[in-house]
């Protein structure tokens, strides 16, 4: 990946709608090495995908949390069958299993306050090997979505 490659993917970052044409332009390209820079970004999965970035609160999600998971025991079977059920629940926006404990921490978007100890409750608790839940609640995004450093 040069120089080139890590601008494009900046400007994508910043503005995945626009024009190959306005892109081409921002990078000093014309449009056919443009295009197959672009093209190749994305068969070798450096670009994975595109996606609206929609704002939570326009859906009603404004409460937030994030849940700290220890696990009962820690085989494969436990975890790979905990990791398959919390992909399964949609107001888990971020599941990512950490080096020594606790074992998982969790995004989750919730309407308020109730809906979240009802998710809790009915939920999260009942995930295959959880122990523990640990919940910290999100008073404000500081940092939220930031494109990655090219």
């Amino acid at each position: 990946m040069d120089r080139t490659d890590r601008e494009i993917l900046a400007e994508l970052q910043r503005d995945g709608r626009q024009s190959l044409t306005d892109l081409a332009q921002r990078v000093r390209l014309s449009l056919s090495p443009t295009h197959r820079r672009v093209r190749e970004l994305e068969r070798s999965g450096a670009i994975r995908g595109y996606r609206a970035v929609v704002d939570p609160e326009a859906l009603g999600l404004t409460f937030e949390a994030l849940v700290f998971v220890t696990m009962r025991q820690e085989d494969r079977d436990t975890l790979l069958g905990f990791e398959r059920a919390v992909s399964a629940v949609p107001n888990v926006l971020l599941a990512q299993r950490l080096f020594g404990d606790p074992d998982y921490l969790l995004r989750i978007v919730t309407a308020d306050l109730a809906a979240y100890a009802q998710l809790e409750d009915d939920v999260l608790s009942a995930l295959p090997g959880v122990l523990r839940l640990n919940s910290t609640l999100v008073m404000k995004r500081v940092v939220d979505d930031r494109p990655l450093p090219t």
